[in-house]
């Protein structure tokens, strides 16, 4: 029997002659305010543009984000990989039915970077029923890639968990 397209866990929403990648009304979702008490505040990390197909976030290199060498340590490239494509997820799906956690993450590091500011930018490479596999690209303020990222999200059947810090409590 086939499956149904979109799965019940994306639902594409048509904005004239485009169609967004988005369930429901993503501008009334204020992901800033989920930040506080998180390691997305503790980096500093920001969204910054919500397009129809992507979602862009940045994040300073400064002392919390590098390494004993100065420059930007692996570890925080991928942690702003994983938000980007965690809060994609969340943006994806139906949120009052479904959850995403992170299954499996990877990154290439290709250029150091010891100041400024980093621009992520994370596009779907697979959106299904109950796998979601992301792109992250990480550029510096230039432009140059300094890291490339994939990231597989398992879609849960579960009212999504992601709140603000009084929600959390």
């Amino acid at each position: 029997m086939p499956r149904p397209w979109p799965p019940p866990s994306v639902k594409r929403k048509q904005r004239g002659d485009r169609v967004s990648l988005w369930f429901g009304d993503v501008a009334a979702v204020d992901l800033t305010s989920m930040a506080p008490g998180t390691l997305i505040e503790n980096l500093g990390i920001e969204i910054v543009e919500i397009r129809d197909d992507a979602l862009v976030g940045r994040m300073p290199v400064d002392r919390r984000s590098v390494q004993p060498a100065g420059v930007l340590h692996g570890g925080a490239s991928v942690a702003l990989a994983e938000t980007l494509a965690s809060w994609a997820g969340y943006l994806a799906v139906d949120r009052e039915r479904f959850h995403v956690v992170g299954m499996e993450i990877n990154a290439n590091h290709l250029r150091p970077i010891s100041s400024g500011w980093v621009v992520g930018t994370v596009t779907p490479i697979n959106v299904g029923r109950r796998v979601h596999v992301w792109e992250i690209r990480i550029a510096d303020e230039a432009g140059r890639l300094v890291c490339v990222s994939r990231c597989t999200l398992a879609v849960i059947e579960q009212r999504s968990t992601y709140a603000t810090p009084d929600a959390r409590a």
